[in-house]
């Protein structure tokens, strides 16, 4: 494998494969993300960080990305497509036992609606002796669905796939605010157009800054290798005391 196809899985012939690979699962979704961003933002997001984490990490693949989430908060919005979290559970847990034949680690990152189900199959799975960990692709200070943050990321990775001259400024209260509703009434009920946060104002450059803090943060993490009970990796100690 040579060039930009060297951590690529799925373009690697078997003898290809070293034994002892570190592999990179990332997980996305088919879900809305307002008027302005197409429906596989979180899988475009995913992909990228772990491409990008690989290239700092000798040995690792980069697997497929696994393109449906547990979305079920965005039913009320046509295209969206979800799978559950007891199925995606299932696709995660076997597919890490399959890679775990031959890899030596997995990492699974992936967005904020899938953490539920990433953190129960990853305990099983730890549990069961697999080395296996999971981190998220989020920045301090992001807004929570389809606002700022996600449409600079978007027009950094791909800007002729974001309509800004639709967005539009969606519900911009907190998620710990507006979880409760979210969860009982689905994100229609918030935010009619899908968006929660305000759009206003991304660029390509705050998006490659918040992807290059994104990819260095999965790179110190797995490179660390600490986490807790529930097998999401965890700031190296030095840097968790820094302000």
């Amino acid at each position: 494998m040579t060039g930009d196809t060297a951590t690529e899985l799925a373009r690697a012939a078997w003898p290809d494969v070293p034994s002892d690979a570190l592999v990179l699962l990332p997980i996305g979704s088919t879900e809305q993300h307002g008027p302005h961003l197409p429906l596989d933002t979180d899988s475009v997001i995913a992909q990228a960080v772990a491409r990008r984490a690989s290239t700092a990490l000798p040995g690792t693949l980069v697997a497929p990305t696994l393109p449906y989430g547990a979305s079920g908060e965005h039913a009320g919005f046509p295209g969206t497509l979800s799978i559950g979290h007891e199925a995606l559970r299932a696709v995660l847990v076997e597919s890490v036992r399959s890679l775990s034949l031959w890899a030596a680690r997995v990492v699974v990152n992936g967005h904020g609606g899938n953490t539920a189900t990433l953190e129960t199959a990853v305990r099983l799975l730890r549990a069961e002796g697999h080395d296996v960990a999971w981190t998220g692709c989020s920045v301090p200070g992001g807004d929570a669905h389809a606002g700022r943050t996600e449409t600079s990321v978007m027009l950094h990775l791909a800007p002729e796939r974001v309509r800004l001259a639709a967005a539009v400024t969606g519900d911009t209260r907190p998620l710990s605010v507006l979880l409760p509703e979210l969860m009982a009434h689905g994100v229609r009920a918030v935010s009619p157009s899908g968006v929660l946060g305000d759009p206003t104002g991304a660029t390509a450059a705050e998006g490659r800054t918040t992807m290059d803090a994104m990819a260095s943060t999965a790179v110190r993490r797995i490179t660390a290798w600490s986490m807790g009970d529930r097998g999401r990796l965890a700031e190296p100690a030095h840097e968790a005391v820094r302000p």
